[in-house]
């Protein structure tokens, strides 16, 4: 299916519509396995990224795929995909907790016992480089960001400086960025503020204001609300 003209086709068609660069380089996952067997239709074993999503967030599928090598066969489970979530939430409340910190220290400047950990968080971004340099070794590049998250629990505590959490939180919201996995907590919107903007976004089409309705839809997507547009209505849930 992807011999030539496959992806030349993807390249035009995609880069026609958006005006912009498609892809540089294309990597072939190996086979996915439902509990250790084929994935097939005709078994009865197949599943759809958005069906697992219904039960799963979208970040712990990528979080659950980025754990295997992308040439290696992938095998999908339910446990599996709890340790996943189990696995990033580790990384997300390490993250909260720093943030906690950060915003209530009273040391602002690192001090000259901290200054010592900054090689150490150097040490661990260039194993998190090698594993990505390493034919896009995502597994080894996971394990470093889990080696920080552990190196930051160990060191910070409510006496540490600002500059030093800060330092922290931003390399682990880098390396989580490359892999495109979303630590920080977005900002929790209320249901009824949710339904409030979605009659503002409403009102705004009947009156033709098509960049405040579009305004709207794009903020609440930000904020992990996607809407769908229906005939009986406008759908939303959060991702």
């Amino acid at each position: 299916d992807l011999v030539f003209p496959h992806h030349e086709n993807e390249i035009a068609q995609s880069e026609a519509a958006n005006g912009k660069g498609f892809a540089k380089y294309w990597i072939h996952n190996a086979f996915l396995n439902i509990d250790n067997k084929k994935m097939s239709k005709s078994k009865g074993n197949f599943f759809t990224v958005r069906e697992v999503a219904e039960e799963f967030s979208y970040d712990v599928l990528r979080f659950f795929m980025l754990n295997a090598h992308y040439r290696s066969p992938l095998n999908f489970s339910r446990e599996l995909m709890e340790s996943a979530e189990n696995s990033l939430n580790r990384i997300k409340t390490a993250v909260f907790n720093l943030e906690h910190i950060r915003n209530n220290t009273k040391v602002e400047n690192i001090n000259n016992d901290e200054k010592k950990y900054i090689t150490e968080i150097k040490s661990y971004v260039k194993k998190f480089e090698e594993a990505m340099d390493n034919d896009f070794n995502t597994a080894d590049a996971l394990a470093s960001i889990f080696e920080i998250v552990k190196f930051a629990n160990t060191i910070v505590n409510e006496n540490s400086s600002e500059e030093l959490v800060q330092l922290l939180l931003d390399t682990i919201n880098k390396l989580s960025n490359v892999l495109g996995l979303e630590v920080t907590e977005k900002e929790v919107i209320l249901d009824d503020v949710i339904e409030k903007l979605i009659e503002e976004r409403q009102q705004a089409r009947k009156d033709k204001n098509f960049a405040r309705a579009d305004e709207i839809r794009d903020d609440l997507l930000e904020k992990g609300i996607v809407l769908e547009d229906t005939r009986e209505g406008v759908r939303w849930k959060r991702l």
